[in-house]
């Protein structure tokens, strides 16, 4: 189990959807550890929790084999050689990325990212947005998100309120699992989770203790991944903390694509450069570490206290509405974070502004930038037309920035 694990873990590149797709080849088609339907169930389940359902999914797995001790290692695995990647490449970025040569390389992976976002955000859309009612959800999450920047947890609890009272149907029978198993684990991993955070809050160190605080709220309202969250995260940490500015975000994002392991690892690039900015390399680790910490532990939490109940949890129509919703309104605020991401990749300057209770972002026309709108299409062209892989886009993409940079 470690050495399949461990494997998964290390070539766990291009995305949830290659993940999930290599977690099934290893564990369902070539060893009989899973069944097709307890993998598929386990699978539906991970995808309506906050979180990377590609991490929670191999943690399940883990738990389903060894229980919870099988659990935190297939977890652990899946987490940490990406992690050891994105913490040399933040190092590295904190060290040069003011150079021209690295300016020069994400002029090109910027292009690429927001294909990638795109590309996202239609697959997502294929699979949640069925019927009227979906695409209401997902029209209405990103009116409010683009046009009047209602937060992103009010989006997902509204969202999550209207699938609970539009969903019904009779409730299946089916038994429930210990509470106090549920209780005494819940409790365990709460703990755990804020014990160093309390610690710091306790020992008054301000920017771990914001840094602790911030993901932790981060890690509850990450449904539908990394990329529903990127353009709530952004905002936080460019306009109200100042840790880092749009272009450092965007080309953590971009070496996060990079790695293996979840691109929620994105993450740990922000807590490294929050941490570099204020106190250097030492605190810079402190503050990935932690960030890891708050970013990870919560899914722990989410698996081993909601796996038992999987079964149970299928059988009520009204909480798998209030999950189906949620994913349909996540369509929309990935669609915000497209725009979002065009406009400040293709304009130099990009102004708000606010016209009574419409909150607007406008470029300026004159600072579009064609090389970025060129790789942009022939991005697009790639993706879409080739079909070429994550990798190959981005290093592709990567080396046409290099060339471009030289142009005016």
């Amino acid at each position: 189990m470690l050495r399949v694990f461990a494997r998964i873990g290390v070539l766990s590149f291009g995305g949830p959807a290659a993940q999930i797709a290599l977690m099934h080849r290893e564990l369902v088609e070539e060893r009989p550890w899973l069944s097709e339907r307890q993998f598929l169930s386990a699978l539906g389940f991970c995808m309506l929790l906050p979180g990377p359902e590609a991490m929670q999914l191999a943690t399940y797995c883990g738990w389903r084999l060894r229980g919870i001790p099988g659990g935190v290692t297939a977890g652990l695995l899946f987490v940490i050689p990406g992690a050891a990647f994105m913490l040399v490449l933040a190092a590295l970025y904190a060290t040069f990325g003011a150079a021209p040569i690295a300016q020069a390389l994400f002029l090109g992976i910027k292009a690429a990212v927001l294909i990638i976002v795109l590309q996202a955000l239609l697959k997502i859309a294929r699979k949640s947005m069925s019927d009227l009612r979906s695409r209401m959800t997902a029209a209405l999450s990103f009116v409010a998100i683009f046009l009047f920047a209602a937060p992103f947890p009010l989006i997902i609890a509204c969202a999550a309120v209207y699938g609970a009272i539009r969903g019904g149907g009779e409730m299946k029978p089916a038994p429930l699992p210990e509470r106090s198993d549920t209780l005494r684990t819940v409790a365990f991993w709460t703990v755990l989770w804020w014990a160093p955070v309390g610690a710091l809050m306790l020992a008054g160190h301000e920017l771990l203790t914001d840094i602790g605080l911030f993901f932790s709220k981060l890690a509850v309202v990450t449904f539908g991944g990394a990329y529903a969250v990127l353009a709530y995260m952004t905002q936080k940490v460019v306009q109200d903390q100042e840790w880092l500015t749009t272009a450092q975000m965007m080309d953590g994002l971009g070496l996060a694509e990079t790695t293996p392991g979840p691109l929620i690892l994105v993450t740990e690039f922000v807590g490294f450069l929050a941490g570099f900015g204020s106190g250097g390399a030492l605190l810079a680790t402190a503050a990935a570490a932690l960030t890891l910490w708050v970013t990870f532990v919560p899914c722990f939490l989410w698996i081993f206290a909601g796996a038992p109940y999987i079964e149970w949890i299928s059988t009520r129509p009204r909480l798998s509405a209030a999950l189906e919703a949620i994913t349909a309104a996540v369509v929309g605020v990935i669609l915000n974070l497209s725009l979002w991401f065009a406009a400040h990749v293709f304009f130099a300057e990009v102004s708000p502004v606010n016209l009574g209770p419409l909150r607007l972002i406008v470029p300026a026309p004159e600072t579009v930038d064609w090389r970025t709108v060129a790789m942009a299409v022939a991005a697009g062209i790639a993706v879409f037309g080739l079909k070429w892989g994550l990798l190959r886009v981005l290093g592709a993409s990567a080396v046409v920035g290099v060339a471009m940079s030289a142009l005016p």
